[in-house]
């Protein structure tokens, strides 16, 4: 199955539905941005410390499998010189209707965030990764490509899910029971049978893929990055693994 075609097609279908992550930000949160008050989300709900960005004035920003008309917009209400790089269309198309609606000067590039070739070495300052990497099937790639665009001294600031997340049933905790059964690294296409995944996986939805720590957290290391920071998260909605522990983590890496 070609991933990267299904998936962007599940996340035009996702901007269609509404999906949270969809939504452009409204004026007043641009308005907030152009005068220092501002933060964005690379998990569900914990804001990314300003001290892992300084000042953005004039940078050079990858909002990296960004779209969706958050993040970008709002770096670039902030100051930073913004290209949005998404593998769907329409989520790409909300980033320019925010831009327009603001007078934002933002690039969007429609692309593979594992394949950043259309940007050549050193080309930004920061990297901006929201949690999305659970997209593709393998992660190692897209940190490789994500360091390459680096400029030394620049940081790569990413959300991950937390592996157990996939490790444990799905159709379990729906009902409240926590039970731990897939191995990790974990796929959608793979990890379970057809029949289980048409049952779990809704119609048109993205495919997921469970990354382990190894390689997200070193995958980066490999890439020639240093990891400086780190925080852990929850979902808004919580659930009987979220009661355990952090289901989502972000971290900071510099080049």
């Amino acid at each position: 199955m070609d991933v990267l075609r299904h998936n962007r097609e599940a996340w035009d279908r996702q901007v269609a539905a509404g999906n949270r992550w969809t939504v452009p930000v409204g004026p007043e949160v641009i308005a907030r941005a152009r005068t220092g008050d501002w933060s964005i989300l690379l998990t569900p709900t914990r804001p990314v410390p300003r001290d892992w960005m300084g000042d953005l004035r004039g940078l050079r920003v990858l909002a990296l499998a960004s779209g969706g008309g958050q993040q970008g917009p709002i770096l670039a209400a902030a100051g930073a010189r913004v290209t949005v790089l998404d593998a769907a269309p329409a989520q790409l198309a909300q980033d320019r209707l925010v831009a327009a609606r603001e007078r934002l000067e933002i690039e969007t590039v429609e692309g593979d965030m594992a394949n950043l070739g259309a940007f050549p070495d050193a080309s930004f300052d920061l990297v901006v990764n929201p949690c999305s990497t659970c997209f593709v099937p393998d992660v190692r790639p897209v940190w490789r490509e994500a360091a390459r665009v680096l400029r030394p001294g620049g940081a790569l600031l990413a959300g991950h899910v937390n592996p157990i997340l996939y490790a444990a049933d799905s159709g379990l905790l729906e009902n409240g029971e926590i039970r731990l059964r897939h191995h990790i690294p974990y796929s959608d296409l793979t990890s379970i049978g057809e029949e289980e995944r048409a049952r779990l996986v809704s119609p048109g939805a993205p495919l997921e893929f469970g990354h382990s720590l190894g390689d997200l957290l070193g995958g980066q290391l490999d890439a020639g990055l240093s990891i400086t920071g780190l925080y852990e998260d929850g979902r808004p909605d919580g659930g009987p693994l979220d009661e355990l522990l952090p289901c989502f983590l972000a971290t900071r890496a510099v080049k």
